[in-house]
């Protein structure tokens, strides 16, 4: 979005203070463990952009806690299903042959936003080791729950995400919907009639790029925002505003578990909805 439409929407700069204060007004405590999904443009106009919306994440967070985001790298896959843009055919065997390696360092996000983004680069931040679905995290337990990010399945138990459930953490959807809550792909992995397909990246391996081609889960986005709808009718989602974002916050498990029940009801067994 524009910057001056931005800041005609915009009654008062939005400031690091005002950020904690609806943060914690929403139900962020000291000490949680925290994976949030972010559009900046949302909040308004922020006095400090993105750098400031980290800042008073960590701040509210404090020392105990541990702030996560997901810093996925969509490019590094197969060019073949590339949509947005496509690219040549022609152009297929030579994106396999020179793709740069995936580095923790060094490798962009894509899609995520510039605050996950400024995120990666931050003091003390770490990132997992996955070429296409990383997360950084920052905190009490971040080298707990980045360490040891298998290829396959990307969204496991073994992930990221599933450390985040494993430790109870909470989702905060700043200004994005459903479509964009990763924690759903976790319910995806954990059903094993879920259909699988071949997937492909650039990876060092034993200190030489390769070319990698792996088998996982099909994860798809598309009824993220029903199974969102339907959630919120059968679990407690605490709703508020950030700056002016519209924002959603609740417990991983409780997402993880409804996701995985209606999944199974509706997309694979294709039961009507109610």
């Amino acid at each position: 979005m524009n910057e001056g439409i931005i800041i005609s929407k915009t009654k008062k700069p939005i400031t690091i203070d005002k950020i904690c204060q609806d943060l914690i007004k929403l139900g962020i405590n000291r000490g949680d463990t925290l994976l949030v999904h972010s559009s900046l443009s949302s909040l308004g106009w922020v006095c400090g952009g993105a750098q400031s919306v980290i800042i008073a994440l960590m701040k509210v967070l404090g020392r105990d806690g541990t702030l996560v985001m997901p810093s996925h790298s969509g490019d590094w896959s197969d060019p073949v299903e590339w949509e947005n843009p496509p690219v040549p055919k022609d152009w297929i065997q030579t994106i396999y042959e020179n793709m740069p390696a995936f580095e923790p360092g060094r490798t962009p996000t894509r899609g995520m936003g510039c605050i996950a983004e400024l995120f990666r680069t931050f003091p003390n931040t770490l990132r997992s080791d996955h070429p296409q679905v990383s997360f950084t995290a920052n905190g009490k337990y971040a080298k707990e729950i980045v360490k040891g990010h298998i290829l396959t399945p990307q969204f496991g138990m073994k992930s990221p995400l599933g450390k985040m459930y494993n430790l109870g953490a909470k989702v905060l959807l700043l200004g994005v919907g459903y479509d964009s809550c990763t924690s759903f792909h976790l319910a995806e992995s954990l059903i094993k009639e879920m259909p699988i397909k071949r997937m492909g990246t650039a990876i060092l391996e034993k200190g030489k790029r390769v070319w990698k081609w792996f088998d996982d889960y099909d994860y798809n986005s598309n009824d993220f925002e029903l199974i969102g709808q339907r959630f919120e009718e059968n679990y407690r989602v605490q709703k508020g505003k950030v700056g002016n974002a519209n924002c959603k916050l609740f417990d991983i498990k409780d997402g993880v578990n409804f996701a995985k029940s209606w999944l199974a009801k509706y997309r694979l067994s294709k039961e009507p909805l109610e």
